[in-house]
């Protein structure tokens, strides 16, 4: 049995714009502005973790009372920012790949370090398509660790090296390495050269592709 794990932000959708523009506004509230080019060090990387880099690129000092502050401050805006998302939010054929697996009775995950994915798949109502959701609440280890992966194949009911994992983040393709997937990238190959299979999103992907991977398997 070959079962199916899916990154959300920039895999399935694209919230990673929301991230930026929630984490710009309190980095403006404190005093500093923050980059574009900055949010690629927060791809795939806990909020915990892009808030200590955000605070070390506005070289700001806190203790743990702000610290707490600031992460809620940022989610609270964040959340305002999605609860506005709809279908149209879904990147290119996801839906396609979607149907087609679950048409053809494959175990499909979740597997993201966001602690809202259960709310936004709801919201572009692509729930229904998961048979199990393994988020930022149900782990305590960030990508690269496979914990997230780990734990979805388990609860799929599929050994680790019969899953395929949709990645868009470096730190999720070393994850689904370490954890003896198969990782496929989707965006820059040059920043995701170390997924077995590269695609810019899932235009590429064809159902003969899908077909010939689960064959290998």
């Amino acid at each position: 049995m070959t079962g199916f794990i899916f990154d959300l932000d920039g895999v399935i959708v694209d919230t990673a714009k929301y991230h930026f523009l929630a984490w710009k506004k309190l980095a403006n509230e404190l005093g500093f502005e923050f980059t574009e080019e900055q949010n690629e060090l927060f791809k795939g990387v806990s909020r915990k973790r892009c808030l200590e880099i955000l605070l070390d690129i506005g070289n700001i000092k806190s203790n743990q009372e702000q610290f707490d502050t600031w992460m809620v401050q940022k989610n609270l805006d964040y959340l305002e920012y999605i609860e506005k998302m709809n279908e149209s939010e879904i990147l290119p054929n996801v839906p396609k790949i979607l149907k087609y697996l679950k048409e053809e009775g494959f175990p499909i995950a979740l597997g993201s370090a966001s602690k809202n994915a259960r709310p936004i798949l709801e919201k572009v109502k692509l729930l229904p398509y998961f048979d199990v959701i393994v988020d930022g609440n149900s782990v305590t280890k960030a990508k690269p660790n496979p914990e997230v992966f780990l734990i979805a194949a388990e609860q799929l009911g599929v050994v680790p090296e019969n899953c395929i994992v949709f990645e868009d983040a470096l730190a999720g393709i070393e994850a689904a390495n370490i954890a003896g997937m198969t990782s496929i990238g989707i965006g820059d190959e040059k920043t995701l050269s170390k997924a077995d299979f590269n695609f810019n999103d899932f235009t590429e992907i064809s159902l003969e592709f899908i077909e010939k991977l689960v064959n290998s398997k």
